[in-house]
């Protein structure tokens, strides 16, 4: 008993880590997010480990209802699949809703170029944005923070509809057999090494992609990171990551 709950243990670790990695909607996300939205690395991790964490939990929960009612695996696995597929929508509309408000923010923040003459005779180019001369200033802050504040709440809700389809025969096969320390083990092992992965793999993207310089597609920084989210959506939608 003790070696099969160590074999189900080390198999979660494997699981955790290799289902996170080979699927972009647990990272990509965050990544993207972080850079569009300026989150600071702290803010990061803490909106990556509440998405983690009711990622995990959501199945959890999923797989003890099985188990109450008496539902075989086969049964759980066709309400997980149901509930991947609502989740992938979800990342998609989620996307392009915000790729579509960064490409209207972009389009207010274009510069303009103005001949700008000194009273010495020197005339040169002035260069400059002033999204707030055609834009009340007052129509135009809230949105942006209602964004940043919506975009972590939005994130979560995705992710606890989003399931991990390996933790519920993990979880279940002992759970059925009343081995609830072995349950809770494999439970826990499996939690850790998903998120362990995904702030390990968020924290290096997040990195790699400050070091990046867009020049004048900076102001894109929103409608690239819409576009990448909904990418990430439909990869999971037609290629089943």
């Amino acid at each position: 008993m003790w070696n099969e709950g160590i074999l189900l243990m080390t198999t979660a670790a494997s699981v955790g880590v290799l289902h996170t990695l080979l699927g972009p909607d647990h990272y990509l996300p965050f990544i993207f997010m972080a850079r569009s939205l300026r989150w600071s690395r702290t803010r990061t991790l803490l909106v990556t480990l509440a998405c983690g964490l009711g990622h995990v939990l959501a199945s959890v929960i999923l797989g003890l209802i099985g188990l109450g009612f008496g539902l075989a695996v086969s049964r759980l696995e066709l309400i997980e699949s149901a509930r991947c597929q609502v989740a992938a929508w979800l990342l998609v509309a989620f996307g392009l809703a915000y790729a579509a408000w960064g490409l209207r923010r972009a389009h207010r923040h274009r510069p303009h170029a103005h001949l700008h003459a000194h009273p010495d005779g020197l005339v040169h180019v002035h260069e400059h944005v002033h999204e707030a001369g055609h834009v009340h200033v007052h129509a135009a802050t809230p949105a942006s923070g209602q964004i940043k504040r919506l975009t972590p709440w939005i994130l979560f809700t995705i992710f606890v509809f989003g399931p991990c389809e390996v933790l519920v025969p993990l979880f279940m096969y002992p759970a059925a057999r009343n081995n609830t320390g072995t349950a809770i083990g494999v439970t826990v092992v499996f939690a850790l090494a998903t998120l362990a992965t995904m702030c390990a793999a968020v924290l290096v993207g997040q990195m790699g992609l400050e070091r990046l310089r867009l020049a004048r597609l900076e102001r894109y920084t929103h409608a690239l990171a819409g576009t990448a989210v909904a990418c990430c959506g439909f990869a999971i939608q037609l290629l089943g990551l």
